[in-house]
């Protein structure tokens, strides 16, 4: 019974997480179909849902704040109630945002469709979903066996590359082939559990949790670049590994201690034993874990407590945080001024329209797509080619990853996230540049 509940459940994760499929006139992975129904289905309405979803979250925060003896860190509700100053008063502000954007009351730069109305109308509905459909589906990729057989067949290739344990495999996988929520979603999980200790995820949460394939099409498509898609996608594999082997080796990753999230990590030795090779031991762990899974109810509890702590806790933070940084992006020319010194180095490297390059460069940590929109009017392909590399390849922006990850267990906080998102993009530009003149 073990062994079916291993091979069957998770063929059918593996399926719904990271097989793509054609849909409506492109490929997308199963889980992302369903959620994208899941969102056409409620309409309209699913932005109200998520205004109730961020009110609840921000009151209920109120009460458990002012009554904390009834909301104990130790509860179900107190974990996603009761939390620090600071994150109360986040989930205030991004009641107050979603508020203003819903009505259109208020100062228009918070609402105005390219700051909190893009947040609230292009953003939450497919965070609300995605959050969803991926929390209940999750369980077939943590409980049946499928991380400890994939760990098991990478443990030597992920640790010493990347100073990881093989069963982060499938969180980078899901990452890349379907969503970086997931993928983020995923390790927090994995954290909280105790199989990876505090700095293992914080290196696949900010190293690995790349946008999909179905959103890099997007902006490709947006800065008309279509017919270079599979050089511009091999550019980013390569400058997005190359800042996954560097990364997790300088500070402030290299810095995170390694201990863990909860008493009793279960982290353990990834080497095989005498007597079994890597798939065996990985088929023995596997079906060990099967037998310890949870029944049908369990399956359930565990997938509403999964979409409780992402609800809650997430669409908040990405409302207050996403808005006020494309508030920044649209309404100051804060990004102009920082972006300048970039002037001098992109003209060195010989790119054309360096000046208007140089102004999208660090508008990304606020909003992956801005760079896009900014680039798409520029006349050199060159040039929007190396800015849509560098968006992606960038990975930590306010309004989606950065913000669930701020508001995840995963332990980051806003000024690691800024240097993190600083040193990826002196890492990855000069390899995109140069792959950008070898192809152009």
């Amino acid at each position: 019974m073990a062994q079916l509940k291993f091979i069957l459940l998770s063929l059918i994760g593996l399926f719904l997480f990271m097989i793509p499929i054609p849909y409506d006139d492109s490929t997308s992975v199963p889980v992302a179909v369903l959620a994208g129904m899941f969102e056409d289905q409620l309409g309209d309405t699913i932005t109200a849902v998520a205004m109730v979803i961020i009110i609840i979250s921000a009151l209920m925060s109120i009460i458990a704040k002012l009554f904390p003896e009834r909301f104990h860190k130790e509860s179900y509700l107190g974990s996603v109630f009761n939390v620090s100053g600071f994150w109360l008063l986040v989930r205030i502000v991004g009641m107050i945002f979603i508020i203003f954007t819903y009505y259109q009351i208020g100062w228009e730069g918070i609402y105005s469709s390219d700051t909190g109305g893009m947040i609230l109308t292009s953003l939450m509905p497919a965070l609300v979903a995605v959050f969803l459909v991926a929390s209940y589906l999750l369980p077939l990729l943590l409980n049946y066996g499928l991380l400890e057989f994939i760990g098991s067949l990478f443990s030597k290739i992920m640790r010493p590359v990347f100073k990881l344990p093989g069963r982060s495999t499938v969180d980078n996988l899901a990452s890349w082939l379907g969503d970086g929520t997931i993928g983020v979603l995923l390790t927090s999980r994995q954290y909280e559990e105790g199989y990876y200790s505090k700095r293992e995820a914080a290196v696949i949460g900010t190293t690995f949790s790349v946008v999909s394939i179905t959103f890099t099409i997007t902006v490709v498509d947006y800065v008309n670049l279509m017919h270079m898609f599979l050089p511009l996608y091999l550019t980013i594999v390569v400058a997005g590994l190359a800042a996954a082997i560097i990364m997790p080796r300088i500070p402030p990753l290299s810095r995170i201690p390694d201990t863990y999230y909860t008493d009793e990590p279960k982290s353990h030795d990834e080497t095989t034993p005498e007597g079994y090779n890597v798939v065996t031991w990985g088929y023995k762990k596997a079906t060990e874990r099967a037998k310890q899974s949870p029944n049908v109810f369990g399956f359930v509890k565990e997938g509403t407590k999964n979409a409780m702590d992402m609800w809650f806790g997430v669409l908040p933070v990405v409302m207050a945080i996403g808005t006020l940084g494309v508030i920044i992006a649209e309404k100051t020319i804060f990004f102009d001024i920082i972006g300048a010194p970039f002037v001098p180095l992109l003209e060195l490297m010989q790119v054309p329209e360096a000046q208007e390059a140089a102004k999208t460069i660090l508008v990304g940590f606020t909003d992956m797509f801005l760079p896009a929109i900014m680039i798409s009017g520029v006349e050199h392909e060159i040039t929007r080619f190396i800015v849509a590399a560098l968006s992606i390849t960038q990975l930590i922006y306010l309004s989606e990853v950065g913000g669930v990850l701020l508001a995840s267990k995963v332990p980051v906080n806003f000024w690691r996230l800024v240097v993190i998102f600083l040193l990826r993009t002196l890492i990855t530009l000069p390899i995109i540049i140069l792959m950008a003149h070898l192809i152009f």
